[in-house]
């Protein structure tokens, strides 16, 4: 059966952040995600989580100015001191909570750059922080973005992740299979899975259209999910969708897994 973690920049929007932990615990989640912790003192995180016995599952590095836009520099030419100090600063607090992995966002391409000068810089700062953060027993993500939701994204299809991923020959760095996206991207799911588990260090969830609960849309998740326990994936699904009303209301797909809608 998968194991669910809780994405707190997704669910839980009318909780305080750091009030988030408590509740995702009380109704069954075992570990969570969010998409960057920098905001808060990783102790004051690391207290939470051993409160309340969660897994730390994911977190992404420092992307930048996200106000202004930016989505990540990994593969961004010039930036590569700024890659150089955000790995040094998700080292850090993946230290502090105990977090085994952290995805790298290779950022946006300007239409008329050299496309081929952003995939060798995103090739060396992946070496880079495969080489640093597995020195700290730390695990590289990478993750291809729909073009819709991320429009100029440098990463946006498995084959193209499967092909860096091997180009900078590390056991430390693997593909973030996000499902939402690879279902706008490329289909075929059920099979794909298979052909990529190789590949695969993390697996987040929502609906398709719409990033809504997991069992609106078009994709059949319980048969996926029953795939995934086929194929042995034994790692943690991040459920990173955006409730349609409040997270509480929405959490019926999960029940048959162990996570409960009625408590709070």
């Amino acid at each position: 059966m998968p194991r669910f973690a809780a994405n707190l920049s997704f669910l839980f929007q009318d909780i305080d952040f750091l009030d988030r932990f408590e509740v995702a615990k009380n109704l069954g989640f075992g570990a969570v995600e969010y998409l960057f912790p920098y905001d808060y003192a990783a102790s004051d995180i690391a207290d939470r989580l051993n409160a309340n016995g969660l897994e730390q599952a994911l977190f992404n590095l420092p992307p930048g100015d996200w106000e202004a836009g930016e989505r990540g520099f990994a593969a961004v030419p010039g930036r590569e001191d700024d890659f150089a100090s955000a790995v040094d600063t998700a080292a850090r607090y993946a230290s502090a909570l105990g977090c085994k992995q952290v995805h790298a966002m290779a950022g946006l391409v300007p239409a008329d750059a050299d496309i081929n000068r952003y995939r060798d810089t995103y090739l060396t700062n992946l070496a880079y922080a495969a080489n640093t953060l597995g020195d700290a027993g730390v695990r590289v993500l990478i993750e291809p973005l729909n073009t819709g939701d991320m429009p100029g994204y440098f990463l946006t299809g498995s084959a193209q992740a499967v092909d860096i991923i091997r180009d900078v020959g590390s056991d430390n760095l693997c593909l973030q299979y996000d499902i939402y996206h690879m279902q706008i991207m490329e289909g075929h799911l059920a099979a794909s899975l298979e052909a990529l588990m190789k590949f695969i260090g993390h697996i987040q969830i929502a609906g398709v259209p719409g990033r809504n609960e997991p069992d609106t849309g078009e994709i059949n998740y319980p048969y996926l999910f029953s795939r995934l326990d086929e194929l042995g994936y034994e790692g943690w699904v991040g459920c990173e969708y955006r409730p349609a009303t409040d997270t509480h209301s929405g959490l019926g797909w999960a029940a048959p897994y162990g996570i409960s809608a009625g408590a709070k």
